[in-house]
C-alpha cells in the first residue's frame, strides 16, 4: 500500500476503534431477536430484526428498498449509486441465525449479548449478525472519511440458514438487481483469531432421508428375536459401509482421496476446534490432513437417526429405522452426480433384504473462487494491512453458500471474496457462541479501507 494508503487504514481503525460502544449496542440490539425464519413461534422477533437492519441501513444514507415473500422473509437492499463510471460493490449478510436450543446448555442467556474474557457470546453474534455490524461498522467510518465514489449495495436476507429460497427466487425473477462488479461476501472468517484469510472454495451437497423397513409391525423380541430381521441393525450396518476402517467416507465410484493444496489444517488445532474429547481420534490415518477431509473430499454425516425412543423402549424388534445424511461436496465434482452415486451405493448395500427408500433433497452445487482480478488483489492487500501486514491465509470451507455461485451465475462478470468475523472458537450453530471484537474491528478496517481505495484506483 502507498504511504495515503497506509494514513487512511490508520485513521480509518482509529474511527473503528472509537466505534466499539456503537458495534457493541448494535449487536447487542440485533442478537437480541431470535430471528429463527418460518417458526411462528419466533416470527415476531424475525420481523423486528428485518426492521432492524432497515433502519440501520437508513442511518448509514443508504436508500432502502423491501423485497417481501409471500409466506417467507424480506430481503432487504441498501443502495447508493456510485459516482462516475466508479465501480459498484455488493455487500452481503443475513439477519436470522439457527436456533439456539436449550438455554440451558449456554453459559449465559442466547439472546442478550455477553462478555466473557474478551469474546461477545450470543446466537448469531459471529453468524452472520456480528459481520452484519462490521458492514454498519465499515460505513460509518467511510462516511466520517468523506464517504466512496463508489456504488453501494447492501443485500441483507432473511432466510439463508433455511435455505434462501427468497433469494433465489429474487435473483431469478429480478437478476439486474444484483448488477455489480464486486460482491463482498461476509458469511465465513478467518482459520485463527488474528489470522487473514480468503475462503476460496465451498463444498456443494444434498440432504438424504433413508428409511428401511423389515417387518409389517414390531414384534416381540423374545418370540422372534434373533431370527426377525431388525431395521435398526439393519440400518446400522448399511450406514457403516460409508465408512472404511480409519473412519474415511466411501461411497462406490466416487474418489474419496483428494489431497487440499493450500494451507494445511494443523491436527492439534483441528482437535481443539472441533472441540474434540480426550481419546477420540481424528478420521483418516497420518497421511491425510484435517484439511484433506473437510476441504478437498466428498463427506456423509449423519445428522439425523429415528427409532424407537430410548425412554419408550419396549421388548420388540423394530420394523422401521431412518436416518438423515447430510453429504458434502467439494470442488471439481458434481454434486447431483455425487448424490445420484450415494443412493445407488445405498441401494446396493442394503443388508437381509430389507425394503428401502431414498429421498435427495436440497442439491447444491460446490464453488471456486477466482482471487487473482484486481479487485481481489486489492481486497487481499486491504485484509493484509488491517491485520498489520500478516500473510494471507488461503483456505477452503467444508460448508455450503449457494448464493455465491448463484451471484455470480446472475452477474459472470464479477469478482467475489467469501471471509468475515467468523473463527473456530465462534463455535457457529452450538451453544455458547460468539465472536471475538477485535476481528469485527479489523474485518471492518479491512473492507472500509477497501471501500475507500478501490474507488480511487
Amino acid at each position: 500500500m502507498s504511504t495515503d494508503e497506509t494514513n487512511n487504514l490508520e485513521a480509518l481503525r482509529a474511527r473503528i476503534e472509537a466505534d466499539r460502544p456503537a458495534i457493541w449496542s448494535d449487536l447487542s440490539q440485533i442478537t437480541s431477536f431470535n430471528s429463527v425464519h418460518s417458526v411462528p413461534e419466533c416470527a415476531e422477533d424475525h420481523a423486528k430484526a428485518c426492521a432492524w437492519v432497515v433502519d440501520s441501513m437508513k442511518k448509514v444514507g443508504l436508500e432502502v428498498t423491501e423485497y417481501p415473500y409471500e409466506g417467507g422473509a424480506t430481503t432487504v437492499f441498501g443502495t447508493k449509486p456510485a459516482v462516475g463510471d466508479a465501480p459498484t460493490v455488493l455487500l452481503y449478510s443475513h439477519y436470522d441465525v439457527v436456533p439456539a436450543g436449550d438455554p440451558a446448555n449456554w453459559t449465559a442467556d442466547p439472546f442478550t449479548l455477553t462478555e466473557r474474557d474478551g469474546r461477545w457470546y450470543a446466537r448469531g453474534a459471529a453468524d452472520c449478525k456480528g459481520n452484519l455490524v462490521m458492514h454498519f461498522a465499515a460505513l460509518r467510518a467511510i462516511n466520517e472519511a468523506g464517504g466512496t465514489d463508489l456504488g453501494i449495495k447492501f443485500l441483507v436476507e432473511g432466510s439463508e440458514e433455511q435455505g434462501g429460497a427468497e433469494l433465489t427466487a429474487l435473483i431469478e425473477k429480478q437478476p439486474e438487481l444484483f448488477d455489480t462488479d464486486v460482491i463482498l461476501i461476509a458469511d465465513s472468517g478467518n482459520a485463527a483469531v488474528g489470522e487473514p484469510t480468503l475462503t476460496t472454495t465451498l463444498r456443494g451437497g444434498a440432504q438424504l432421508t433413508v428409511t428401511l423397513n423389515t417387518l409389517k409391525a414390531a414384534v416381540h423380541s423374545g418370540s422372534f428375536g434373533g431370527a426377525a430381521p431388525d431395521a435398526v441393525a439393519a440400518l446400522v450396518r448399511l450406514l457403516d459401509t460409508l465408512r472404511d476402517e480409519h473412519g474415511r467416507t466411501q461411497i462406490d465410484g466416487v474418489d474419496c482421496t483428494a489431497k487440499w493444496e493450500g494451507a494445511q489444517y494443523d491436527p492439534a488445532t483441528f482437535r481443539e476446534d472441533a472441540g474434540m474429547l480426550d481419546g477420540t481420534e481424528i478420521m483418516g490415518t497420518a497421511d491425510d490432513n484435517p484439511a484433506d477431509m473437510v476441504w478437498a473430499r466428498p463427506a456423509v454425516s449423519i445428522t439425523g437417526f429415528t427409532s424407537t425412543p430410548v425412554d419408550k423402549a419396549v421388548n420388540a424388534v423394530p420394523a422401521t429405522a431412518s436416518a438423515r445424511l447430510n453429504l458434502r461436496v467439494p470442488p471439481g465434482m458434481d454434486a447431483a452426480t455425487v448424490a445420484s452415486a450415494l443412493e445407488a451405493h445405498l441401494r446396493a448395500h442394503v443388508p437381509w433384504g430389507a425394503h428401502i427408500d431414498v429421498l435427495v433433497e436440497d442439491i447444491n452445487d460446490p464453488f471456486t473462487a477466482d482471487i487473482t482480478g484486481p479487485a481481489m488483489q486489492e481486497f487481499a492487500a486491504c485484509l493484509r494491512a488491517a491485520y498489520r501486514d500478516k500473510e494471507l491465509t488461503i483456505i477452503g470451507s467444508g460448508g455450503s453458500i449457494p448464493l455465491c455461485a448463484e451471484l455470480l451465475e446472475a452477474v459472470p462478470g464479477a469478482e467475489l471474496a467469501l471471509f468475515g468475523v467468523e473463527e473456530p472458537q465462534s463455535t457457529i450453530h452450538s451453544p455458547d457462541e460468539s465472536v471475538d471484537p477485535r476481528e469485527i474491528v479489523d474485518i471492518a478496517v479491512a473492507e472500509a479501507s477497501f471501500l475507500l481505495n478501490f474507488a480511487r484506483s
